[in-house]
Parts: structure tokens; C-alpha cells; sequence
């Protein structure tokens, strides 16, 4: 995998909606970009047989401003169409950067801007990550995460920099009205732990 295989999101086109959004993403919100977040995309090599690509590169990450040499663990989650997972995130000493894609299916996957000293706090960005397109997102510390299964049996792996640590644990509500997050309409309705539904606000976070 070259260096150049990976890109930020900036460049803009019409997807089929008419709606412009960056190359490569289904939604931005505001077409905002947020300091940080990096969305990747890897040379697919496909023939008759099927594809092959470099998931994980530790030398081109460390160009691309990821620090590769932090991941400590993978992660996998399956989930059925209509799932929320999130918001989530960890505090210091184990803040966790997540390097997040999907293995099968598709999502909108979601990270929120909770640095209180950013100009951009509060914002989000929201992108279509799939088995199709192959994108990936980095995620650093200081972002709440979450996404939404767009299909049955949607496998979604995260690479963290951190161990989960049950004490250090935070979230906020996935429909926080100041966060504002634009989920798509899921007609039989978006399946949401029990523990999510009660996280607290953003202005309720102490941070």
C-alpha cells in the first residue's frame, strides 16, 4: 500500500442523491471537517477471484499522522440492521484512538467532536463506512463514537490504542438535540441498548 492510496475527505462530488459530499463519503455533516479525523482509503486489488487489500500498513499509518505503534487490540461486533451502538468514548489515562471499518455490511458511522478547547466541539462528521467501499476512519482520542447498521449481520472492527477500562468509561445520548445528528429513517425502528438510552447529554458530561 503506497502513501498515496490514503486520502482526507475535502474534495467534493455529487453522489446519486444530487447532494454534494467529500469523494468517497455519503454525509458530512455541514460538509464540516474536523481537525483529526482522517478518512482512509486502500488500493483494492479485485480480479475474477475476488480482492485483496493491505488492511494495516504500520509504516504508511505513521506517515499518514496515525500513531500505528499504539494499537494494543482488534475488536469485532456484529450487528442486525437498525442498530445503535454509541456514543462512546473512554477518559484519560485510557482514552482510546480507534481505527474503524466494516468487514461486512455497511454503516453510518459517527464521531463526535467532546475537546473542550476545539473551535469544533460538539460538532460531527458522519461517513458511510461498508464491505464495499473499504474506507476506513481514524478516530483519536477526545471523540465520542457510535454507528448505526444499515444491514443484517454487519461486522465492524475497531483497532484501539487502549484496553477498555470500565472506571474511565463515558457516553452521550445518541439523540442529543445541541449534537443534532441526522440518523437515517430505519423503518422498523433502530435497536438501542438500554444503557445507551440513559447516557447523558453532552452539557451533563464532565469532561
Amino acid at each position: 500500500m503506497e502513501t498515496e492510496k490514503f486520502f482526507i475527505a475535502k474534495r467534493s462530488e455529487r453522489n446519486e442523491s444530487g447532494l454534494s459530499f467529500p469523494s468517497g463519503v455519503t454525509a458530512i455533516s455541514g460538509m464540516l471537517a474536523i481537525e483529526g479525523l482522517l478518512l482512509l482509503k486502500s488500493k483494492v486489488f479485485a480480479d475474477e477471484r475476488g480482492y485483496f487489500f493491505e488492511s494495516f500498513n504500520i509504516d504508511r499509518y505513521r506517515e499518514s499522522g496515525i500513531p500505528a505503534d499504539d494499537f494494543i487490540q482488534d475488536n469485532v461486533s456484529c450487528s442486525k440492521r437498525g442498530v445503535l451502538r454509541g456514543l462512546h468514548f473512554q477518559s484519560a489515562p485510557f482514552a482510546q484512538g480507534k481505527l474503524v471499518s466494516v468487514l461486512q455490511g455497511k454503516v453510518l458511522d459517527v464521531a463526535v467532536d467532546i475537546r473542550k478547547d476545539s473551535p469544533t466541539f460538539g460538532k460531527y462528521v458522519a461517513v458511510e463506512l461498508s464491505a464495499e467501499n473499504h474506507h476506513q476512519l481514524w478516530v483519536p482520542a477526545g471523540f465520542a463514537h457510535g454507528f448505526l447498521s444499515l444491514e443484517d449481520d454487519t461486522l465492524f472492527s475497531y483497532k484501539v490504542t487502549a484496553p477498555y477500562s470500565k472506571e474511565h468509561e463515558g457516553g452521550i445520548r445518541y439523540d442529543d438535540s445541541d449534537i443534532a445528528i441526522e440518523w437515517p429513517h430505519i423503518e422498523e425502528g433502530m435497536i438501542v441498548s438500554e444503557k445507551d438510552k440513559i447516557l447523558p447529554f453532552l452539557k451533563e458530561c464532565q469532561l
